[in-house]
């Protein structure tokens, strides 16, 4: 729950409230007037931490501290988690024999960097007539993918969007 959510001291507008005080010892049910003037005496905040329970879990704790570590907590989940990036590597039908182990190499470098990459091939003017050169270019890098040993799976078979054809590969996880 984000610290901007919870009820502090006078928003808290319910009958009683389930207390635990500033030392984490737990007090039962006290009329929420009372928990006020116990946070009061104690130089802290009463703060809702449990809302959706019946009657809410009230803490005595300052509430500034408590704020600042919920962010803590969530800067450092947030670092944890992996952000997948998508590269795209385009090229055309008629791509010459080197060119394409060039740009299938740097597929497979993409791959083993955790990326997804969209591989894209454009077609212009008359080559939207044979559209199954594409189709066999985009083959042919699986192929070869395939022959490097590299680990991948295809999230999108090669379709057509337009006036170009696509796929898009991601890293088999390492797991």
């Amino acid at each position: 729950m984000a610290a901007k959510d919870l009820r502090i001291n006078q928003q808290i507008r319910v009958r009683e409230v389930r207390l635990i005080d500033h030392e984490g010892n737990q007090r039962g049910l006290v009329p929420t007037p009372q928990a006020l003037d116990m946070a009061r005496e104690a130089g802290v905040d009463l703060v809702e931490v449990a809302p959706n329970a019946n009657p809410p879990v009230c803490k005595l704790l300052d509430y500034g501290k408590y704020k600042f570590e919920l962010e803590k907590k969530q800067k450092d989940a947030n670092k944890k988690q992996k952000q997948l990036k998508l590269k795209e590597i385009r090229m055309q039908p008629k791509i010459e024999k080197h060119d394409l182990e060039f740009k299938t190499k740097h597929i497979n470098d993409f791959l083993e960097d955790g990326s997804k990459v969209k591989v894209t091939i454009r077609f212009r003017g008359r080559e939207m007539a044979h559209t199954e050169i594409g189709q066999d270019v985009l083959m042919n890098i699986l192929q070869k993918l395939d022959e490097m040993g590299a680990k991948f799976n295809v999230d999108r078979k090669p379709q057509m969007e337009g006036r170009f054809m696509s796929m898009i590969l991601s890293p088999k996880s390492k797991r």
